[in-house]
């Protein structure tokens, strides 16, 4: 897909500052810079994001952009969550990052989460009547919230607002290719 399909686009990264899945920030990061899609990174803290490698290692750091508190969803075009089973669980008790997830699926705006990033759409209220994926743990908390949980690389389900779902970093290119589908869109 040429860059300029993509060019002018804007997403917005939710994370913690602590236990995201590395690749599931930093391959998305570069995959949509490339293509010429301006990419922030929200979390917590102004402090730098300290990424895990199999929610062990530590990995890459990355300066965040903004605040979740500062971030503006009107101002981009989709959502990205990624996962990372302690990111992801702490995230969904951050009330500034589940207000954005509240606030782009009741604007009809897409969202994009892998692995473990759905828990803050179960815990913002924004899976019923979806069909989704994620890592495999999640599939009671998704099915507990009403939403439908299947074991496929990527799911989207366009019902409302557009929800692009995968279960692991395994799955990024094809996670990646529904994102620019989407953006492209």
């Amino acid at each position: 897909m040429p860059a300029t399909d993509l060019a002018g686009r804007r997403v917005l990264a939710i994370v913690t500052n602590y236990g995201v899945e590395q690749d599931e920030l930093v391959v998305p990061l570069a995959h949509l810079r490339a293509e010429g899609v301006e990419v922030d990174v929200a979390a917590v803290s102004a402090d730098d994001v300290q990424t895990l490698v199999d929610d062990k290692d530590p990995g890459r750091t990355v300066t965040p952009t903004l605040t979740h508190a500062d971030a503006d969803p009107a101002e981009y075009d989709l959502l990205l969550v990624p996962g990372g089973t302690i990111n992801a669980d702490a995230l969904r008790l951050q009330d500034d990052a589940v207000s954005l997830v509240r606030a782009f699926t009741t604007a009809g705006k897409p969202v994009a989460a892998i692995c473990h990033g759905p828990w803050a759409l179960v815990e913002a209220a924004a899976v019923e009547g979806k069909t989704l994926t994620s890592y495999p743990s999640l599939e009671t908390d998704v099915l507990n919230a009403g939403g439908a949980w299947v074991d496929r690389s990527v799911v989207r389900d366009d019902d409302g607002y557009t929800l692009v779902t995968s279960r692991n970093p395994g799955d990024l290119d094809d996670f990646l290719r529904e994102v620019d589908a989407v953006l492209a869109g």
